[in-house]
Protein backbone atom coordinates (compact mmCIF):
# COMPACT_ATOMS: atom_id res chain seq x y z
CA UNK A 1 0.00 0.00 0.00
CA UNK A 2 3.12 2.04 0.75
CA UNK A 3 3.28 2.97 -3.04
CA UNK A 4 -0.50 3.96 -3.22
CA UNK A 5 -0.50 8.41 -4.59
CA UNK A 6 -2.51 10.44 -2.81
CA UNK A 7 -5.38 10.16 -2.08
CA UNK A 8 -5.29 6.65 -3.19
CA UNK A 9 -4.05 5.53 0.06
CA UNK A 10 -6.52 6.46 2.23
CA UNK A 11 -9.19 4.93 -0.12
CA UNK A 12 -7.87 1.62 0.19
CA UNK A 13 -7.43 1.58 3.53
CA UNK A 14 -10.90 2.33 4.32
CA UNK A 15 -12.17 -0.71 1.30
CA UNK A 16 -9.88 -3.13 3.24
CA UNK A 17 -11.23 -2.50 6.56
CA UNK A 18 -15.02 -2.35 5.13
CA UNK A 19 -14.33 -6.44 3.91
CA UNK A 20 -13.76 -7.29 7.57
CA UNK A 21 -15.96 -7.21 10.33
CA UNK A 22 -12.89 -7.61 12.64
CA UNK A 23 -10.81 -4.21 13.62
CA UNK A 24 -7.59 -3.13 11.58
CA UNK A 25 -4.43 -1.90 13.20
CA UNK A 26 -2.76 -0.04 10.62
CA UNK A 27 1.20 0.67 11.51
CA UNK A 28 2.89 3.90 10.31
CA UNK A 29 6.46 5.00 9.92
CA UNK A 30 5.84 8.31 12.24
CA UNK A 31 2.92 10.42 14.60
CA UNK A 32 3.09 13.23 11.83
CA UNK A 33 1.84 10.03 9.19
CA UNK A 34 -0.67 8.71 12.06
CA UNK A 35 -2.50 12.30 12.25
CA UNK A 36 -2.86 13.29 8.12
CA UNK A 37 -3.89 9.26 7.59
CA UNK A 38 -6.41 9.74 10.23
CA UNK A 39 -8.06 12.63 8.72
CA UNK A 40 -8.03 11.50 4.91
CA UNK A 41 -9.54 7.98 5.75
CA UNK A 42 -12.23 9.60 7.60
CA UNK A 43 -13.19 10.88 4.36
CA UNK A 44 -13.77 7.79 2.96
CA UNK A 45 -15.51 5.53 5.52
CA UNK A 46 -18.17 5.87 8.23
CA UNK A 47 -16.25 3.54 10.14
CA UNK A 48 -14.58 4.69 13.39
CA UNK A 49 -11.29 5.52 12.54
CA UNK A 50 -8.88 6.23 15.80
CA UNK A 51 -5.11 6.93 16.60
CA UNK A 52 -2.85 5.40 19.08
CA UNK A 53 -0.81 8.04 20.42
CA UNK A 54 2.71 7.81 20.26
CA UNK A 55 3.79 9.58 24.04
CA UNK A 56 6.20 11.94 22.37
CA UNK A 57 9.38 12.42 24.56
CA UNK A 58 12.30 10.96 23.80
CA UNK A 59 14.40 8.10 25.44
CA UNK A 60 16.09 9.57 29.13
CA UNK A 61 13.95 12.89 28.73
CA UNK A 62 13.78 14.82 31.80
CA UNK A 63 9.75 15.39 31.25
CA UNK A 64 6.85 12.75 31.36
CA UNK A 65 4.23 12.69 28.70
CA UNK A 66 1.29 14.70 28.48
CA UNK A 67 -1.29 13.77 30.72
CA UNK A 68 -4.09 13.72 27.96
CA UNK A 69 -1.38 11.57 25.53
CA UNK A 70 -1.49 8.77 28.76
CA UNK A 71 -5.40 9.51 29.18
CA UNK A 72 -5.64 8.26 25.51
CA UNK A 73 -3.52 5.40 25.33
CA UNK A 74 -5.10 3.89 28.42
CA UNK A 75 -8.63 4.25 27.05
CA UNK A 76 -7.51 3.17 23.55
CA UNK A 77 -5.71 0.07 25.43
CA UNK A 78 -8.59 -0.99 26.87
CA UNK A 79 -11.21 -0.64 24.63
CA UNK A 80 -9.04 -2.28 21.68
CA UNK A 81 -9.84 -5.85 22.30
CA UNK A 82 -13.47 -5.19 22.41
CA UNK A 83 -13.59 -3.17 19.24
CA UNK A 84 -15.45 -4.59 15.93
CA UNK A 85 -15.00 -2.58 13.13
CA UNK A 86 -12.79 0.28 11.93
CA UNK A 87 -9.12 1.37 12.31
CA UNK A 88 -7.07 2.01 14.56
CA UNK A 89 -3.70 3.78 13.42
CA UNK A 90 -0.37 3.38 15.78
CA UNK A 91 2.86 5.05 14.74
CA UNK A 92 5.71 2.33 14.77
CA UNK A 93 7.62 3.81 17.54
CA UNK A 94 4.54 3.27 19.90
CA UNK A 95 4.19 -0.44 18.31
CA UNK A 96 7.89 -1.33 19.55
CA UNK A 97 7.15 -0.29 23.20
CA UNK A 98 5.86 -2.57 25.86
CA UNK A 99 2.48 -2.17 26.48
CA UNK A 100 0.47 -2.50 29.58
CA UNK A 101 -1.32 -5.54 29.97
CA UNK A 102 -4.62 -6.39 29.54
CA UNK A 103 -5.07 -7.72 32.65
CA UNK A 104 -3.42 -4.53 34.55
CA UNK A 105 -6.09 -2.53 33.28
CA UNK A 106 -8.99 -4.92 33.88
CA UNK A 107 -7.78 -5.35 37.48
CA UNK A 108 -7.65 -1.64 38.07
CA UNK A 109 -10.39 -0.66 36.51
CA UNK A 110 -13.77 0.46 38.45
CA UNK A 111 -17.57 0.82 37.28
CA UNK A 112 -19.54 3.15 39.97
CA UNK A 113 -22.99 3.90 39.55
CA UNK A 114 -26.06 6.12 41.22
CA UNK A 115 -27.16 3.67 43.66
CA UNK A 116 -24.01 1.62 44.71
CA UNK A 117 -23.19 1.30 48.17
CA UNK A 118 -19.69 2.65 48.54
CA UNK A 119 -18.26 5.32 51.02
CA UNK A 120 -16.52 8.44 50.06
CA UNK A 121 -13.62 7.03 51.81
CA UNK A 122 -13.33 4.19 50.13
CA UNK A 123 -13.40 5.46 46.75
CA UNK A 124 -10.46 7.57 47.63
CA UNK A 125 -8.55 4.92 48.30
CA UNK A 126 -9.49 2.91 45.10
CA UNK A 127 -8.75 6.26 43.21
CA UNK A 128 -5.24 6.40 45.37
CA UNK A 129 -4.55 2.87 44.33
CA UNK A 130 -5.20 3.18 40.63
CA UNK A 131 -2.99 6.55 40.83
CA UNK A 132 -5.30 9.62 40.63
CA UNK A 133 -3.67 12.39 42.40
CA UNK A 134 -5.31 14.34 44.99
CA UNK A 135 -5.53 17.86 44.14
CA UNK A 136 -7.86 21.21 45.27
CA UNK A 137 -9.25 21.47 42.18
CA UNK A 138 -9.96 19.17 39.25
CA UNK A 139 -8.91 20.47 35.87
CA UNK A 140 -7.46 17.62 33.59
CA UNK A 141 -7.27 13.28 33.44
CA UNK A 142 -6.15 11.55 36.23
CA UNK A 143 -6.90 14.42 39.25
CA UNK A 144 -9.47 14.18 41.89
CA UNK A 145 -10.64 16.48 44.73
CA UNK A 146 -13.01 16.03 47.61
CA UNK A 147 -15.05 18.48 50.29
CA UNK A 148 -17.76 17.66 52.39
CA UNK A 149 -19.75 14.73 50.70
CA UNK A 150 -18.89 16.04 47.11
CA UNK A 151 -15.84 14.01 45.23
CA UNK A 152 -14.79 15.95 41.94
CA UNK A 153 -12.62 13.42 39.28
CA UNK A 154 -11.35 13.42 36.12
CA UNK A 155 -11.25 9.40 34.63
CA UNK A 156 -8.77 8.46 32.54
CA UNK A 157 -10.13 8.52 28.60
CA UNK A 158 -13.08 10.21 29.31
CA UNK A 159 -13.96 14.12 27.74
CA UNK A 160 -15.51 15.74 31.07
CA UNK A 161 -14.87 15.80 34.61
CA UNK A 162 -17.83 14.00 37.01
CA UNK A 163 -18.89 15.12 40.44
CA UNK A 164 -20.24 12.25 42.59
CA UNK A 165 -22.13 13.31 45.58
CA UNK A 166 -22.63 11.01 48.34
CA UNK A 167 -25.44 10.39 50.74
CA UNK A 168 -24.13 8.45 54.07
CA UNK A 169 -22.49 5.51 51.88
CA UNK A 170 -24.44 5.31 48.86
CA UNK A 171 -23.45 7.36 45.63
CA UNK A 172 -26.30 9.94 45.35
CA UNK A 173 -25.85 11.09 42.01
CA UNK A 174 -23.18 11.74 39.45
CA UNK A 175 -23.09 15.12 37.15
CA UNK A 176 -20.65 16.14 34.59
CA UNK A 177 -19.34 19.32 35.07
CA UNK A 178 -17.42 22.06 33.93
CA UNK A 179 -13.82 23.06 35.71
CA UNK A 180 -13.57 26.53 34.76
CA UNK A 181 -17.18 27.35 36.26
CA UNK A 182 -17.92 24.76 38.42
CA UNK A 183 -21.61 23.96 37.04
CA UNK A 184 -22.83 21.09 36.46
CA UNK A 185 -23.98 19.94 33.45
CA UNK A 186 -26.07 16.54 32.65
CA UNK A 187 -26.85 13.72 34.92
CA UNK A 188 -24.79 10.33 34.21
CA UNK A 189 -26.15 6.87 35.59
CA UNK A 190 -22.21 5.38 35.76
CA UNK A 191 -19.06 6.00 35.00
CA UNK A 192 -16.07 3.90 34.30
CA UNK A 193 -12.79 4.57 36.01
CA UNK A 194 -9.54 3.35 34.61
CA UNK A 195 -6.07 3.16 36.03
CA UNK A 196 -4.33 6.77 36.07
CA UNK A 197 -1.09 5.22 34.66
CA UNK A 198 0.07 2.73 32.67
CA UNK A 199 2.04 0.98 35.07
CA UNK A 200 0.66 -0.48 38.60
CA UNK A 201 1.13 2.07 41.74
CA UNK A 202 -0.75 0.53 44.91
CA UNK A 203 1.60 0.08 47.65
CA UNK A 204 2.76 -3.81 46.51
CA UNK A 205 4.02 -2.31 43.15
CA UNK A 206 6.18 0.11 45.02
CA UNK A 207 7.41 -2.60 47.59
CA UNK A 208 8.17 -4.57 44.25
CA UNK A 209 10.11 -1.80 42.78
CA UNK A 210 12.24 -1.21 46.00
CA UNK A 211 13.22 -4.14 45.91
CA UNK A 212 14.27 -4.58 42.26
CA UNK A 213 16.20 -1.26 42.71
CA UNK A 214 17.77 -2.27 45.64
CA UNK A 215 19.21 -5.63 43.78
CA UNK A 216 20.32 -3.31 40.80
CA UNK A 217 21.23 0.34 41.92
CA UNK A 218 22.74 1.64 45.10
CA UNK A 219 19.73 3.16 47.14
CA UNK A 220 20.34 6.91 47.17
CA UNK A 221 18.20 8.17 50.50
CA UNK A 222 18.60 11.75 49.04
CA UNK A 223 14.73 13.18 48.31
CA UNK A 224 15.11 13.75 45.38
CA UNK A 225 16.45 10.71 44.12
CA UNK A 226 14.10 8.37 41.87
CA UNK A 227 14.03 6.03 44.72
CA UNK A 228 12.92 8.38 47.46
CA UNK A 229 10.36 9.76 45.40
CA UNK A 230 8.61 6.47 44.50
CA UNK A 231 8.89 5.48 47.77
CA UNK A 232 6.84 8.02 49.20
CA UNK A 233 4.15 7.67 46.31
CA UNK A 234 5.59 10.33 44.22
CA UNK A 235 6.24 10.13 39.87
CA UNK A 236 9.00 11.11 38.60
CA UNK A 237 9.04 12.95 35.24
CA UNK A 238 10.75 11.14 33.08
Amino acid sequence: LGNLPGAALPLAIAELAKQHSSHSLLVVPDPQIALKLQAEIEQFTDQPVSLFPDWETLPYDNFSPHQEIISDRIARLYQLPNQRGGVTIVPVSTVLQRQSPREFLLQHTLMVKTGDNFSLENLRVQLENSGYRHVDQVFGPGEYASRGSILDLFPMGSADPYRIDFFDDEIDTIRTFDPENQRSIEDIQQIQLLPAHEFPTTKEAIEDFRTRWRTQFEARREPESIYMQVTKGTWPAG
